[in-house]
């Protein structure tokens, strides 16, 4: 990969910017063919789409159909029907919740994991307190690895929903969907599956993984803000009533009530981000031009040298890493592993402050909770620094961390 060339595609890393951008978890810079893609559709076909019979209304609804094919054919669903388009992961999961969730009851059980996102948690708790079931937890070990043992201890005959990351954003561990899902619906029971940190990383087939849903957001594969997607196996959508109502979600309305659009409209009510989605399929066009395999293992190889660089610095500790990383950090794929998502602590230093010594040298890392908070609890800590990378990050800028992190202390006023 020429990275420089692909630096130069994204408006706020080229141009001589000295920012070392390393919070790609929380979301991804843009490249020029996204924001242009979002101007054109604006400039050229701007018209609200299923609406209108005129030709400006069907070229936009073209345009927000086929960046729903091209989101079915990125993440391998069987039709176009299954993808419903949502403001992001959050709200996907919210709407399974809300919506597929309604067909639980009093005694059914929730099994969640510990590493979870709280989006993929919430919604969860709160589903259980609405409707009596009983939510149950998944355990990690101090890693932040999910056993199959652990997987099924968690599972009873009970059991109707599970729900879990295929990759945490806290410890950049992957999760055995595949298998786990095949467990689940030994169990009786469907498979949430969070998306959010595994689609912008790797490739995803829904079929192959067996689960039947599965949230993501565009923003955090290079796409814009407030376009997310939900997919669905279809016979599970046809059953779920809607999430939301009013406008285009609509068969037929009468003063006594109303009957439902096919599937996905259904699910989509009122006027929608059509932009979001083309630029949406733009970021998808944009992965594949530049190689999707090429992506994957650039982010491996940055990976290899975030790990290592990190748990060579003193007072350091890796979250979910053993004591003295040393021996982990050498051996061959430990940092990949990680799909380039890294959280850690410094001895004596707020991770608030590591944050801003590192901005103060031109470097953006995330510092917090990071919506993980029983995760952070389990692991024993109330906060953390997170390093999180995407295939246009440098050596150099890794590098750049490494020395910018062993001065901390220093500056903090430690003495060596």
């Amino acid at each position: 990969m020429d990275v420089k060339a692909v630096r130069r595609d994204f408006p706020l890393l080229s141009g001589g910017s000295s920012l070392a951008y390393l919070d790609n978890a929380a979301t991804a810079q843009k490249p020029e063919a996204v924001l242009r893609a979002i101007r054109d559709f604006y400039e050229t076909s701007n018209a609200n789409p299923l609406r209108g019979l005129y030709a400006l209304s069907q070229r936009a609804t073209d345009a927000y159909e086929e960046a729903r094919e091209a989101v079915r054919d990125f993440i391998g669903a069987g039709s176009a029907e299954e993808i419903i388009f949502t403001r992001n992961a959050t709200e996907s999961l919210n709407l399974v919740a809300y919506s597929y969730g309604s067909l639980l009851q009093a005694g059914d059980e929730i099994a969640v994991s510990v590493t979870e996102h709280h989006s993929n948690l919430l919604p969860w708790q709160q589903l259980a307190g609405r409707t009596g079931a009983v939510l149950r937890w998944i355990e990690c070990d101090a890693a932040g690895i999910i056993t199959e043992d652990a997987f099924r201890s968690a599972l009873s005959e009970r059991t109707r929903l599970v729900a879990m990351a295929q990759v945490s954003n806290v410890l950049g561990r992957e999760n055995d969907i595949r298998t786990f899902a095949r467990i689940a619906h030994e169990a009786g029971a469907v498979f949430v599956c969070d998306g959010a940190q595994s689609v912008p990383h790797m490739p995803v087939d829904v079929r192959a993984l067996g689960v039947d849903f599965l949230a993501f957001s565009g923003h955090k594969m290079c796409g814009p803000m407030g376009i997310g997607v939900l997919y669905g196996r279809r016979e599970l959508l046809e059953k779920m009533p809607p999430f939301l109502f009013g406008g285009e979600m609509i068969e037929y309305v009468t003063r006594e009530g109303a009957t439902w659009a096919e599937l996905p409209h259904k699910f989509e009510a009122g006027t929608v981000n059509a932009a979001g989605a083309v630029g949406l399929k733009a970021a998808i066009d944009y992965y594949r031009a530049v190689g999707f395999d090429e992506i994957v293992r650039r982010e491996e190889a940055l990976s290899e040298l975030a790990y290592r660089t990190l748990a060579g610095i003193p007072h350091l500790r890796i979250l979910g890493a053993p004591e003295g990383a040393e021996d982990s950090a050498v051996r061959e794929g430990a940092g990949a592993e990680r799909h380039g998502i890294f959280s850690f602590t410094l001895d004596g230093v707020h991770p608030h402050d590591i944050a801003e010594i590192l901005s103060a040298d031109g470097i953006a890392v995330r510092a917090g909770h990071h919506c993980a908070q029983v995760l952070l609890q389990h692991l024993g800590v109330s906060s953390a620094a997170r390093v999180s990378l995407a295939f246009y990050n440098t050596e150099e800028e890794i590098l750049r961390l490494g020395e910018s992190l062993r001065s901390v202390r220093r500056r903090m006023g430690y003495a060596e």
